[in-house]
């Protein structure tokens, strides 16, 4: 008797082993992860529904459904699903009366608008339109709803645009004729048709007749090919709509002259523009309570789309205009406002994290009230704050508070199950002197189940952007921890032109892209190698995307010595040929001061093109060929440099993808061919 019971405490030992025993994360568990995101509450802050996006790997597809927390539940107990698994949703709203929820979904055929009641079972489809509905966003008295439809301008109706869609496609022939720019944008080509807005009477069964009140306007509201409906408000009084709009003409590849426009929402008059004095972006129009001030964000300089969106109150009755915390170095998202209007909230980059602030209207000061990792969307509602919030160890999870920065309570636990048997790869941030003297911040990731006094092969991530930054994130593309499941470690360099260390550090990237960032990063790497003695710098590999990719091609001509492999996602390879190519004209042209006829100097300065003849790292090149931000040409020129140099080189292209890989087992492919194209030139050699 005495022996069993030794044996079973021995197995119990180890099964107790074996229980707590941890996989490395892949990129399998990255593409299958359930994503939390569009957290909205209702007005009195007591009901949060939110999205949860799923995966279904072997259809190669994903569906999103909703989920709902009653905040107030004296005893707190898991969401519950919402929405029936049927429906593919996004775009949650409540009704002013917090009983109904709105969202949109494709389960017809095409996107309509959809109603569910806060204690119903089933969901009720309110529009039957001729074309999906691109945003909404309902009025404040919950009488009618404005909407987006990408229409053909000279269309009487929606019929009309359905029906010329419906002609062109029986054409036998297929050409298109263009007169001016865009003929493509990211990853579509232009076929005439504008995103405009629209209102409708909205009934608790129906949706009524759409009247267009962006009438006039040759511009896509909201803007293409990532806009939303932050760029456009409702008044208090549900009367007076704004909106934000780039018009068109013969400038539009080459201008980001964003204005704001204020129309009646009965669609009887033309919009006016209330900001026609800023030649720069003008966006995120947001009421006060008292209908009096229209708050935003404002660039100042035309034609630069990475500079700081200050926040501006304008005030509609006199037409001044100001600007709120002048002294907050800092770029603003899309804005949220207080009951009382005294705060708005909005988040935006700072030091490598992503956190929410609070500012305080009168006195403009700013105070950080949730950080630590990236504060993604967040919604306010009776003084409440809902938002989600992922980390470089961590997807989002969804979050609520008190909006004046009382204790925060987790709502969501998605994916605890699979990730508590996943070895995540710890970060830490560290910083060194780089370019110029001046103080830049990295991170690094250890690989997963690390175990001390080993060495450790390197993956050198590099963001792309450029104005951007690889912080404290969860990334679904660059995501480190993916390397760190496969035993690499990972360093990230936040170099010159990076955002959230002030605009002059956004800047100063701009005509210099082989200069400052180049130093960075070789100062970041010696910094890194000093600092972590677990990275073994004879078995590392550099690999970025977009302008990362640039940069890769860059250091292949350039600072080639430390790597034994390089990857090139979508990078620039020919300057000059990218200015001509691309489709937003007015990135190129500020980054290096206009156009090669006008400035062939900068191009020609930091092009990669110029250095083929010092390539000599084995390298692999990845693109889509529906990217037209960075055209599938380029990939397919640094390939074919790498091939007649007789460096061994592969290449990678996704027919149906663009800048970026989105379908999940497109991913699969893309992580699995970088993965062992790292461990062939890092392998230890006996």
């Amino acid at each position: 008797m005495k022996k069993t019971s030794i044996a079973m405490l021995s197995l119990a030992i180890s099964f107790s082993v074996v229980a707590v025993e941890k996989i490395p994360f892949t990129v399998r568990d990255l593409v299958t992860i359930e994503r939390v995101s569009a957290p909205t509450l209702s007005p009195k802050g007591n009901f949060v529904v939110f999205a949860v996006r799923q995966v279904d790997l072997d259809a190669n597809t994903s569906k999103t459904g909703l989920w709902l927390e009653n905040l107030m539940a004296r005893d707190a107990m898991p969401p519950i699903r919402f929405t029936d698994e049927s429906l593919n949703v996004n775009s949650p709203s409540f009704s002013p009366d917090g009983k109904t929820v709105y969202f949109l979904s494709a389960k017809s055929g095409t996107m309509q608008l959809w109603s569910q009641a806060l204690d119903g079972k089933t969901a009720t489809k309110l529009s039957n339109f001729d074309l999906d509905i691109g945003a909404y966003k309902l009025s404040p008295d919950g009488k009618s709803i404005a909407l987006s439809f990408e229409v053909f301008n000279d269309c009487a109706d929606l019929a009309c645009t359905k029906k010329r869609i419906d002609e062109k496609a029986s054409n036998k022939a297929s050409g298109l004729i263009y007169d001016k720019l865009f003929i493509r944008h990211w990853d579509t080509w232009a076929d005439g048709r504008r995103n405009q807005l629209y209102v409708a009477p909205l009934a608790e069964s129906h949706v009524g007749a759409p009247v267009k009140v962006s009438r006039g306007i040759d511009g896509d509201v909201p803007s293409k090919p990532f806009g939303d409906a932050s760029e456009f408000a409702w008044s208090p009084d549900s009367k007076e709509i704004v909106f934000s709009v780039r018009i068109a003409g013969k400038m539009e590849a080459w201008s980001t002259n964003f204005d704001l426009y204020h129309v009646a929402a009965a669609g009887k008059s033309a919009p006016q523009n209330l900001t026609a004095s800023n030649l720069a972006w003008d966006t995120a129009p947001l009421f006060s309570p008292d209908g009096k001030t229209l708050y935003y964000t404002a660039m100042s300089r035309p034609g630069f789309e990475a500079d700081r969106f200050a926040i501006m109150a304008l005030d509609l009755a006199t037409g001044k205009k100001r600007e709120l915390a002048p002294n907050w170095d800092r770029s603003a998202g899309p804005m949220r406002i207080s009951t009382d209007g005294q705060t708005l909230y909005t988040t935006t980059d700072e030091l490598g994290q992503h956190p929410l602030f609070a500012i305080t209207i009168a006195s403009g000061m700013v105070k950080e009230i949730a950080g630590k990792g990236t504060v993604g969307e967040f919604d306010l509602s009776n003084g409440i704050l809902a938002f989600t919030r992922d980390s470089l160890t961590s997807p989002a999870q969804l979050f609520v508070m008190p909006a004046n920065g009382g204790a925060e309570r987790q709502v969501t636990n998605n994916n605890v199950e699979k990730l508590a048997r996943i070895a995540m790869g710890e970060p830490e941030q560290f910083s060194f002197t780089g370019a110029k003297g001046e103080k830049v911040y990295g991170y690094v990731v250890k690989p997963a189940n690390y175990q001390e006094g080993k060495t450790y092969p390197v993956a050198f991530l590099i963001h792309g952007g450029p104005q951007g930054s690889f912080g404290n994130h969860f990334h679904y593309r660059w995501n480190p921890q993916t390397y760190a499941g496969q035993g690499f470690a990972s360093v990230m360099i936040d170099f010159h032109g990076s955002t959230g260390y002030g605009q002059a550090f956004t800047d100063s990237i701009s005509g210099d892209w082989g200069g400052a960032p180049l130093e960075d990063l070789q100062k970041g790497w010696e910094a890194a190698q000093k600092k972590y003695a677990f990275l073994d710098g004879d078995r590392a590999c550099a690999l970025g995307g977009s302008y990362g990719g640039y940069m890769v091609n860059w250091i292949a001509g350039n600072w080639s010595t430390p790597w034994k492999c390089l990857v090139s996602h979508s990078g620039v390879f020919d300057s000059r040929m990218m200015s001509y190519s691309t489709e937003e004209l007015w990135f190129d042209e500020w980054e290096m001061k206009g156009m090669p006829y006008q400035n062939p100097a900068n191009f020609e300065r930091h092009n990669p093109v110029n250095y083929v003849a010092q390539w000599r790292v084995p390298m692999l090149i990845i693109h889509g060929q529906l990217d037209y931000r960075i055209p599938v040409e380029q990939g397919i020129g640094a390939f074919t440099a790498l091939q007649r140099r007789g460096i061994e080189s592969q290449l990678l292209t996704f027919p149906d993808e663009n800048h970026w890989i989105l379908k999940p087992q497109n991913s699969i492919l893309w992580h699995d061919t970088v993965n062992a194209w790292l461990k062939r030139w890092t392998a230890e050699t006996k």
